[in-house]
C-alpha cells in the first residue's frame, strides 16, 4: 500500500486525496474520509481518468493535517506540483531529455492568513523562538489545517504529480538544544531554528490516451 507519509522528527499527521467530483467543501464535512475514499484516490495513487473524459477545471485535492501534540503548532500546508518539461537540460551537462519543473503552492495558512494570488505564498504569521530557553510561540499557528484545493495552473495535457508538505512554526534546531544544555553558544555555522515538517506520498496525473 502506497498511502503513506513521512516527517522530519515530530509526529505530524497528514491525509491527502484527489478526485474529479469532490464538493468544494469536502474538507469541512464530518464524513470527509469516507467521501474522499469513495469519490477519489488517496496519496500514493494514480488518479484515474475523469468520468466521461471531461477534465473540466481539473481534479480537486483534499488535504488535512494535525500537529504533534508535543510540538509547535502548524504554520501552513503546501501542495508541491511537479511536471515534465521539454527543451535543453539545465545545467548543460545534465542528461538530455525531458526535465522536471516544480511549483509550490501554499494552500492553507494558519491564523486567518490567505496566500497571495500571484506568489501563492502565505505571509509570515509572526511565530518566534526564544533562543535563551528554546520556548516557542504557542498562541500562533493551528492544531489542525485542512482545505479543498484546485490547481489554478492545471493543464489536462500535461503529466504531473502532486504531494503535500506541512510546516510547523519554528522551533530550536537540535544543535541549539544541545548548546543550551551545555551552556555554550549555538554553532554559528548552523541555523538556530528549524521548521519541522511532514510530507505525503504523491498523487500522479497522466492524461488520457487520445
Amino acid at each position: 500500500r502506497r498511502e503513506t507519509f513521512g516527517n522530519s522528527g515530530t509526529r505530524i499527521h497528514v491525509r491527502f486525496f484527489a478526485g474529479w467530483d469532490y464538493p468544494a467543501d469536502l474538507d469541512t464535512r464530518r464524513d470527509m474520509l469516507e467521501a474522499a475514499y469513495a469519490g477519489g484516490v488517496p496519496m500514493g495513487s494514480d488518479l484515474p481518468d475523469p468520468p466521461g473524459g471531461n477534465t473540466g477545471d481539473g481534479p480537486r485535492f483534499v488535504v488535512w493535517a494535525m500537529k504533534d501534540p508535543a510540538s509547535a503548532n502548524l504554520q501552513k500546508v503546501q501542495i508541491v506540483k511537479g511536471w515534465a518539461t521539454t527543451g535543453e537540460p539545465s545545467p548543460p551537462w545534465a542528461q538530455s531529455g525531458p526535465q522536471t519543473a516544480e511549483q509550490v503552492y501554499d494552500v492553507v495558512c494558519a491564523d486567518g492568513l490567505v496566500a497571495d494570488l500571484q506568489t501563492h505564498r502565505c505571509a509570515d504569521n509572526g511565530a518566534t523562538v526564544d533562543l535563551s530557553d528554546c520556548s516557542y510561540s504557542t498562541g500562533l499557528g493551528a492544531a489542525e489545517l485542512s482545505t479543498t484545493w484546485t490547481d489554478p495552473d492545471f493543464d489536462p495535457a500535461q503529466r504531473a504529480f502532486y504531494y503535500v508538505r506541512v510546516l510547523e512554526n519554528p522551533t530550536c534546531r537540535w544543535t541549539t538544544h544541545r548548546a543550551l544544555a551545555r551552556g555554550t553558544a549555538p554553532p554559528p555555522t548552523d541555523p538556530p531554528t528549524v521548521k519541522e515538517r511532514a510530507w505525503s506520498s504523491p498523487i500522479w496525473y497522466t492524461p488520457a490516451e487520445p
